[in-house]
């Protein structure tokens, strides 16, 4: 008994590895070896590291709710350097969650986003080398406007980083984008017309405030991105790229059920002409998807909830929506709703929810905004 008293006692550093409840009854057995004080840190510190665990789960379901319990918990400094280094570094968090959080256009999360672009280094990397960066270290949304946010600080940074490259950050956001859609382009096995160098070059003339970027710097960014394609985040394995990569609109909404009318918080996604919704952001399937085709939309008032909008097929009140949803067990099974009603959080996302659905069909915001980008650097002389 002596000899383990010595052996422990020599090794007493490594005792903060063992299992508490050993801990616990060594410190019965042997007073002296391990002080109270130890056992209270040792608690302390375990307690803290589920608070950073649930922190980072409640965020990857929430991402908002999520950096709220590590304030509260003064497990992160409410700071936009501090919430961007908890980002960046991203231990155990999605990066779709990530993403979103960084999307959002409060002034807040727009800082946040800043800070986050800020910590990214760019320097002496070609545009292919400083995206592949950027887009690994979050997933990329897809309402407009937030990758407008994004894409903007991303151009900002790396004219920042590289002076000189670009004549404008418009012209580095235009060729970005062009590079994105580039390699949608050359490793999507739904594109069967592939882009030639010689067309990418030719639809990026005249973006650099007017003038034409160098041929061999167009030739080397197509050919890095013909031989190695971007890899995109997909969290878990999730390997829905390609369908959701760039819907018109994304969000939570609150959906009133079919046959039980209760209401439930939903992650929608609008794109393809389609409604998918999912239980959580980082679902790999969603629990139900509304084909758009031969229905209307239309704002209604509820006793219940406020904002509220429906999809319904016009002159056919009782006909059963054509719309799928995934059961409990895993069974999909045909939809019973006769419509669809949803709750927006604020009368302002209502009306965007319902401008985006009844725009789906016709046209995509996102590709209309990079027009007009490339519009504005196309049309601007140079200094």
């Amino acid at each position: 008994m002596t000899t383990l008293f010595h052996l422990c006692a020599h090794s007493v550093v490594q005792l903060h590895s063992l299992d508490f409840s050993f801990r616990l009854q060594l410190s019965k057995t042997y007073p002296a070896l391990i002080k109270p004080s130890s056992l209270c840190v040792y608690r302390i510190n375990m307690q803290r590291n589920k608070q950073v665990a649930m922190g980072r789960k409640k965020f990857n379901m929430d991402p908002k709710k999520g950096i709220q319990f590590l304030i509260e918990n003064e497990l992160l400094k409410n700071t936009c350097e501090d919430i961007a280094q908890f980002l960046y570094k991203g231990e155990g968090l999605n990066k779709t969650a990530i993403g979103d959080y960084l999307g959002e256009r409060d002034e807040f999360n727009i800082q946040v986003l800043h800070a986050f672009v800020e910590l990214h280094e760019f320097t002496d990397l070609n545009l292919v080398q400083a995206l592949r960066q950027f887009l690994w270290s979050f997933r990329l949304p897809g309402e407009a406007q937030k990758i407008d946010r994004m894409m903007e600080a991303f151009a900002q940074r790396y004219c920042q980083c590289n002076p000189g490259v670009f004549q404008s950050t418009d012209t580095c956001y235009v060729l970005s984008f062009a590079i994105i859609m580039l390699n949608t382009s050359l490793h999507n096995p739904n594109v069967k017309d592939k882009p030639s160098a010689e067309r990418f070059i030719c639809m990026n003339r005249g973006i650099n405030d007017g003038g034409d970027l160098p041929e061999d710097l167009l030739r080397n960014l197509y050919e890095s991105i013909k031989n190695e394609p971007f890899k995109i985040p997909e969290d878990d394995g999730n390997d829905l790229t390609h369908t959701f990569f760039n819907p018109d609109r994304e969000g939570w909404l609150l959906k009133l059920g079919g046959r039980v009318k209760t209401w439930k918080r939903r992650w929608f996604i609008l794109t393809d002409n389609c409604l998918y919704y999912f239980e959580y952001t980082t679902d790999k399937e969603p629990r139900g998807i509304i084909p758009l085709e031969n229905l209307s939309i239309r704002e209604v008032d509820d006793s219940k909830k406020p904002n509220c909008f429906e999809l319904f097929i016009p002159d056919n009140k009782d006909q059963v929506i054509k719309a799928c949803k995934t059961e409990a067990d895993g069974r999909v099974v045909e939809g019973n709703h006769t419509f669809y009603r949803i709750s927006a959080p604020t009368t302002e996302e209502k009306e965007e929810w319902i401008k985006s659905i009844k725009a789906a069909i016709s046209r995509d915001p996102f590709y209309e905004m990079l027009a007009a980008r490339k519009k504005k650097a196309s049309s601007l002389k140079r200094q």
